[in-house]
């Protein structure tokens, strides 16, 4: 009687009564499966509160840069859980993450051969384009990849495809030099290391290696490499001893100074991806071997405040009040504090150092270097660097075209490949290697 069990009633009597249907085993409760779905929704709603930011409807395809920046957002907590546990450097956790996920092998193709070799013992990869038969000599650039001088490698997959197409279609040898990184190596350490490389390079013998034309040669980079770039061409520019000097400088969203975090740029941008003003901040203080503590008061500029002598003569080379233009100034404010702390700049004197920050070079080092690419994007807490340095770079007689993208947001030239193909990122490279095969 399975459907049945025996009831007793008064008396002692035993009479049969039907069971209460049991649930079918494996069939989950109502209970449980609501369970499950308010804790999926509950996950659902986490994810996407993780994931939104506000972003401006300019910025190019703004969902995608979401979830690439979720993507690096998370990295850089896993990273600094690491660092927390005392497991290892922050920065090198973060590194070796971008690193596994994006390192190629030196591949070459029909196109373009690809090897890694070193140039005076700086490690190197170089890519050369099939040279024409009407051209016997090709062009090169030498290139240096960004990551807040922390970060990245010539090796990842970004700036493997990046200097492949430039070499495919300028027919150049392009020089990615892999110089070495924070915190294993703090500033001048990566400028050495690309200086190195490109004299090394430069040399007579090694470019008839190559066949390259030592009258067509160019120096480029991307965000903290275009920042060395720019530091190596004012350098390359006064040096008397180099018999061959850069025909062309490429900066892409360059970072060119310290001194002031409140340029319009990084008051519009200061949280947007990918870049945030404090997390640049923090490269700085990283690059120099700073102490965090100094970061919100940096933030503020008190490390150039009034009364801080060795500052005051630098901002004026980057007043930008009068160097950007009134549709980039609209209505922010400098922020320049009357008292702050010196205490900043006596323990890191770097921050003034036109070696880390050329835009502060002197009128008679900037008259001297040559044509000029700059691009900017809207989006970036570095624009202003970079068109403040083409205004002074005007002002001194260089001949300098600004190519600016109003979608465009910092980092976005590498991305041009599946899932991180941005339509902005496939419009700056093109535009930059256009300008290149014009100029170069």
């Amino acid at each position: 009687m399975s459907g049945w069990h025996l009831q007793k009633l008064a008396g002692g009597l035993e009479v049969a009564s039907p069971r209460p249907p049991r649930p079918h085993a494996g069939e989950p409760s109502r209970g449980r499966m609501r369970s499950s779905c308010v804790l999926l929704t509950a996950l659902v709603a986490l994810a996407a509160y993780y994931i939104y930011i506000p972003l401006p409807s300019s910025v190019s395809d703004p969902w995608k840069l979401m979830l690439l920046d979720a993507v690096f957002r998370s990295a850089q907590q896993v990273s600094n859980l690491i660092h927390f546990l005392g497991l290892s450097h922050h920065l090198l956790a973060l590194n070796f993450i971008i690193v596994s996920f994006g390192k190629k092998s030196a591949w070459s193709s029909a196109q373009v051969k690809v090897t890694d070799t070193d140039f005076d013992g700086v490690e190197v990869r170089v890519f050369e384009g099939f040279p024409k038969p009407e051209e016997p000599l090709k062009r090169s650039v030498v290139y240096i990849h960004g990551g807040g001088w922390a970060l990245a490698s010539a090796k990842i997959r970004y700036y493997d495809e990046l200097c492949t197409a430039m070499a495919e279609e300028l027919n150049a040898v392009i020089v990615s030099i892999e110089y070495r990184l924070v915190p294993k190596v703090h500033f001048p350490a990566q400028i050495h290391d690309v200086v190195r490389a490109t004299k090394y390079f430069l040399q007579p013998e090694v470019l008839q290696k190559y066949s390259v034309d030592p009258g067509r040669i160019g120096i480029s980079g991307d965000s903290a490499g275009g920042n060395l770039a720019a530091v190596l061409s004012q350098q390359f520019n006064q040096d008397a001893n180099l018999k061959n000097k850069f025909k062309v400088q490429a900066l892409i969203y360059p970072v060119l100074q310290a001194l002031d975090f409140n340029t319009p740029s990084y008051q519009q941008n200061v949280n947007t991806p990918i870049l945030p003003r404090y997390v640049m901040v923090k490269y700085w203080v990283d690059y120099f071997k700073g102490s965090y503590d100094f970061v919100q008061a940096m933030i503020i500029n008190n490390h150039t405040s009034l009364d801080v002598g060795e500052a005051v003569a630098l901002r004026a080379r980057l007043n930008w009040t009068l160097l950007l233009p009134a549709s980039i100034t609209k209505n922010y404010k400098p922020v320049v504090q009357t008292t702050g702390s010196a205490r900043i700049i006596q323990e890191i004197p770097q921050l003034l150092d036109v070696r880390s920050a050329p835009l502060i070079a002197d009128q008679e080092v900037l008259q001297h270097l040559p044509k000029t690419y700059i691009l900017t994007c809207e989006h970036d807490v570095l624009r202003d660097d970079g068109i403040m340095y083409a205004k002074r770079l005007e002002s001194a007689g260089v001949e300098v075209t600004l190519d600016h993208f109003e979608d465009g947001f910092h980092g976005c030239m590498i991305f041009t490949s599946w899932p991180t193909n941005f339509s902005v990122g496939i419009r700056t490279r093109n535009s930059y290697i256009k300008w290149l095969d014009q100029n170069l």
